[in-house]
């Protein structure tokens, strides 16, 4: 390349890049400009090259112009820069800003989980009465959770309830809330009304009405001189004051390890009063399970069986839920499904 033709192309880059340069509307399209400038392909690159083919005289002045040049270049190029990043600044804090002057959006407010409001409104009833509410681990040692209640290392009773064990030896995942009465008789001496909520785990195959974990609230009450009548009457209480005062409650013998006699609670349905429904089919809905407290677990806990009696009883969360509401499945209680949720607002 000779010395005017160098010098032409310079001047017509340094013209041409000025105007390419202000035309830029963005950052990207400037990145472009300037490769498309000083890049190893653009034309000030290929005098730049050519300056060693120059004589001395000639390949000062080209020199000196092509840094000339490249200097105003990129001058322009950082003055260009610094615009557009303003504008783009600017443009954000427009798209972001915020008109004080209108209202504040209320945040919506949540609620309670239905099982949390069940539970609530069953320990209500007893508290009401008189009772207190007592809470123990849910990892539990054997005594408390099976040989203090009568259940012993070969009763049948432990494989019904299929327990979940942890890696220590002799500890499981309590299978009922019944080790906390347990607790609470070793604790104090009578006269003893305690309700105990809490979660409770079994090796259960998941189903609409079967849970591997789920909630119980059971009761205890000992004393002297109670009789399975206060049994009878604090359970009609209970499911009066739970389900209307038109229920009727209906005791069944049934067999307990820890209780003697043990019965099986069912109320009269709450939908065709006991005639029979779907829901019910013969009128009852099967609630709970009691009994008097069997005097070998009295016994286990320092308690006189000759002197006190007293009544316990154990209610799953779940199912009284079920019954309240309607609910046909109780895995819809775990899954966090918002629509399910968001049906018991305000029910609390």
């Amino acid at each position: 390349m000779d010395p005017a033709e160098a010098r032409d192309t310079l001047r017509g880059e340094r013209a041409r890049g000025l105007e390419a340069i202000a035309a830029a509307s963005s950052l990207d399209q400037l990145e472009e400009a300037k490769v498309a400038l000083l890049g190893r392909k653009g034309p000030w690159s290929v005098v730049q090259r050519s300056l060693g083919t120059l004589e001395p005289d000639a390949r000062r002045e080209i020199g000196r112009l092509a840094n000339e040049v490249r200097s105003a270049l990129e001058t322009a190029l950082e003055e260009r820069r610094a615009a557009l990043e303003g504008s783009a600044e600017d443009d954000l804090l427009r798209d972001d800003r915020v008109d004080v002057t209108l209202p504040g959006r209320r945040p919506r407010p949540g609620s309670l989980h239905p099982l949390t409001i069940v539970q609530a409104q069953i320990v209500d009833v007893f508290t009401r009465m008189g009772y207190r509410v007592a809470e123990g681990p849910e990892i539990e040692d054997d005594w408390h959770n099976f040989e203090a209640l009568n259940i012993p290392p070969d009763h049948p009773a432990r494989t019904m309830k299929d327990s979940l064990y942890i890696d220590v030896p002799g500890l499981l995942l309590r299978t009922e809330t019944s080790a906390v009465q347990i607790r609470t008789m070793e604790s104090q001496e009578p006269p003893v009304y305690v309700v105990a909520p809490g979660r409770v785990y079994r090796r259960e195959a998941v189903d609409a009405t079967h849970g591997s974990v789920f909630q119980q609230v059971e009761g205890l009450a000992v004393d002297e001189g109670i009789s399975f009548s206060d049994l009878k009457g604090t359970l009609e209480a209970f499911a009066k004051a739970l389900f209307g005062p038109a229920r009727r409650v209906r005791l069944d013998p049934d067999y307990f390890p820890f209780v003697e006699p043990g019965c099986q609670v069912a109320v009269s349905c709450f939908l065709c009063d006991g005639v029979g429904c779907r829901v019910c089919g013969n009128g009852w809905i099967e609630l709970l399970g009691a009994g008097m407290v069997h005097p070998k677990v009295l016994e286990n806990c320092g308690y006189d069986p000759e002197r006190y009696t007293g009544f316990a009883f154990g209610v799953g969360i779940e199912r009284v839920a079920m019954v309240r509401y309607g609910v046909n499945d109780l895995r819809l209680f775990y899954e966090g499904d918002v629509r399910f949720l968001e049906q018991f607002e305000g029910v609390a």
